[in-house]
């Protein structure tokens, strides 16, 4: 049996000695390699965290002492030592373990965390709140992965510097978060690690007590000054090398002695141990999906998708538009701008995992007469609302959004389902919001986008891109995708639905429901013309992969009731849920937002008898009864 098969609680580390912890380190990455590598996932961050998290649990008692993982991505290897090791092999897919802590799982994940720069914070709330029952056990946050350059990181940092409470804050610097980590922060601690002497640092700290009565690699004389951390109120242990156990354990159980904050230090290797993420040079295998495990590289040819159009189409814009710049916040590679910043990296500014300074600094560009065009995931973009709102939007400033990963993201869950977009910005006056359909029409709007004299949006979802679906007729900048003479029923289409849309109408078609399907295009806000063709049908069914309670449709249910045409709205989305993770088209289908599910939605509105080639299965009652020609 492997030493791994008898770890079912974090307690059973305690009885290895170094060559089983050893051991054990080796056996954890064969199991994350195998494992990811046959169902997709976060790789090159857990491979680096293997001997650290070891360490944390050796030193720190879970769940009695919490154990906050910041980026959450990077808690694999926390799983797998808190029994989860036969489940393993169901991580991401449907029903099976989240790509991220969940509280559900186990009681050692306390903090669902998949959005970085939250563990500080919450290990400040946490602390607090064992203090007022009179607790004695620290808090313990492990960030990493440039979760460091986010704004809210420093919030919680600058109220457990002056806290005086025992919060443990271990920093995984491995020197990236998908590339290599921007700005002055990665600097200081590359003069920290410069001026310890790095390997010197690491032999003490091996060799040094182990029950915490002696100081470890003090911060002052180990950098020749008072680091930044010192000077914010914390302790300063380290550097550590993040791959030697003895090194990890003294430095932990040091910190874990202290009754006031500190910071460890610990320097990581993304990927380490495995030679395909350690010599990937994009982004050491960070995020991947079904790879050969032998060599890193994907099973199958990977299909172009939505973010590889982008990517191509916003070169073209800036080779013919001087004026236009990219930001990312961190994602420079996943949100496809990495052709951009290699043909001209002047123009592609990386601001970290910081969206809030993202917005507001694209803000800025647009005032100084640049047109930004920000990429961001859009479940990202919920934390820089309130500058697209207020900053972006009231200034009325020509700045345009990127939301990658829209909609159903699929094995991420509910974190990085991109489903409040739509809602959010539905409410920004004057922003206007694209969704394109297919390649064409995301090359067509993004240049329209650039054109305009103030906020836009474009949304596209994390797949391969749809295929080429034409308009038949524009109509009031409209794509109008069917219309039959004398049509019953409007299907208005939200993006990379209109395909499943146009899917449904053919089918309802053969049974005698004529429906016309319309891309407006441009899905918010509400194009006026809209009620007008409304008022041409019997019922409008809206379709999207937004919010039904508060989406594309709801707005265009509210413009048919504004202008006073009586034709009923049915609007098809996603519940106001936080929706498992699972395949895509899987959820899809789940929601009636398949071909089928759209079909049987309008035969039930229709009330359109059960026997029509099994279309209407689940039908109800409705006082509008029709019946088709």
């Amino acid at each position: 049996m492997s030493i791994l098969a008898t770890i079912h609680r974090p307690e059973d580390l305690g009885e290895l000695d170094s060559e089983s912890l050893v051991q054990l380190a080796q056996e954890i990455r064969q199991v994350l390699v195998d494992s990811v590598c046959a169902t997709g996932g976060h790789l090159g961050p857990n491979l680096g965290v293997v001997e650290l998290t070891i360490a944390l649990h050796r030193v720190f008692h879970s769940p009695s002492t919490p154990i906050v993982f910041d980026t959450g991505h990077q808690a694999y290897v926390h799983k797998l030592l808190t029994g989860r090791l036969p489940q393993f092999p169901s991580l991401r897919r449907s029903g099976g373990l989240s790509g991220y802590p969940k509280r559900h799982e186990s009681p050692h994940d306390l903090v669902e965390n998949s959005h970085a720069s939250t563990a500080l914070a919450y290990a400040d709330g946490l602390s607090r709140a064992l203090a007022s029952r009179g607790a004695a056990q620290p808090v313990v946050a492990v960030i990493g992965d440039g979760a460091m350059t986010g704004g809210l990181a420093w919030e919680g940092l600058n109220n457990i510097g002056a806290s005086g409470r025992r919060i443990v804050v271990v920093l995984n610097d491995n020197e990236r978060s998908y590339a290599p980590t921007v700005g002055a922060l990665p600097e200081h601690l590359r003069r920290l690690v410069d001026r310890a002497g790095y390997p010197a640092v690491v032999a003490r700290l091996g060799s040094g007590a182990s029950d915490g009565s002696q100081p470890v690699a003090p911060g002052r004389d180990a950098t020749r000054g008072v680091s930044l951390f010192q000077a914010m109120g914390l302790d300063y242990l380290g550097p550590v090398d993040g791959h030697d156990l003895d090194a990890l354990e003294t430095a932990l159980r040091q910190a874990r002695g202290c009754d006031h904050p500190v910071l460890v230090h610990v320097r990581t290797e993304k990927g380490h141990g495995y030679l395909p993420a350690v010599n990937d040079e994009a982004d050491h295998l960070h995020s991947i999906g079904v790879v050969d495990a032998r060599t890193g590289a994907p099973s199958s040819v990977p299909s172009r998708t939505w973010t590889d159009v982008f990517g191509d189409a916003l070169l073209a814009v800036a080779e013919r538009r001087p004026d236009v710049v990219a930001v990312s916040a961190a994602m420079v590679g996943p949100t496809g701008l990495r052709t951009l910043a290699q043909r001209h990296p002047e123009r592609c500014i990386d601001v970290g995992i910081a969206e809030q300074q993202a917005l507001v600094s694209a803000s800025g560009m647009a005032m100084g007469g640049l047109h930004p065009v920000v990429a961001i995931y859009s479940t990202f973009m919920h934390r820089a609302f309130d500058q697209t709102l207020l900053d972006a939007g009231l200034h009325r400033l020509p700045v345009t959004l990127v939301l990658d990963r829209a909609g159903i993201t699929g094995p991420d869950g509910p974190s990085h389902h991109g489903l409040w977009d739509l809602s959010l910005f539905a409410g920004v006056p004057g922003m206007r919001v694209a969704a394109p359909r297919d390649a064409a029409t995301l090359v067509e709007e993004l240049d329209e986008a650039v054109e305009q004299p103030g906020l836009t949006a474009l949304r596209f979802p994390k797949a391969a891109a749809a295929g080429a679906l034409p308009a038949l007729d524009r109509v009031a900048g409209m794509d109008v995708l069917r219309r039959p003479p004398n049509p019953d029923v409007l299907l208005v289409t939200v993006g990379a639905l209109a395909g499943a849309a146009v899917e449904a109408a053919d089918r309802l078609l053969a049974e005698g429901i004529r429906c016309t399907v319309v891309d407006p295009r441009w899905a918010l806000p509400v194009n006026p013309a809209l009620p007008d063709l409304a008022a041409e049908h019997d019922l409008v069914v809206t379709v999207e992969d937004g919010l039904r309670s508060s989406g594309v449709g709801a707005h265009v249910a509210r413009a048919v009731a504004d202008t006073g045409v009586d034709t009923p709205v049915e609007v098809l989305g996603l519940p106001t849920e936080y929706i498992a993770h699972g395949d895509r088209g899987g959820i899809l289908r789940e929601h009636g937002l398949d071909p089928s599910g759209i079909a049987r939605a309008v035969a039930a509105r229709l009330s359109v008898p059960a026997g029509l080639s099994g279309i209407r299965d689940r039908a109800e009652p409705d006082a509008r009864v029709r019946r088709p020609a």
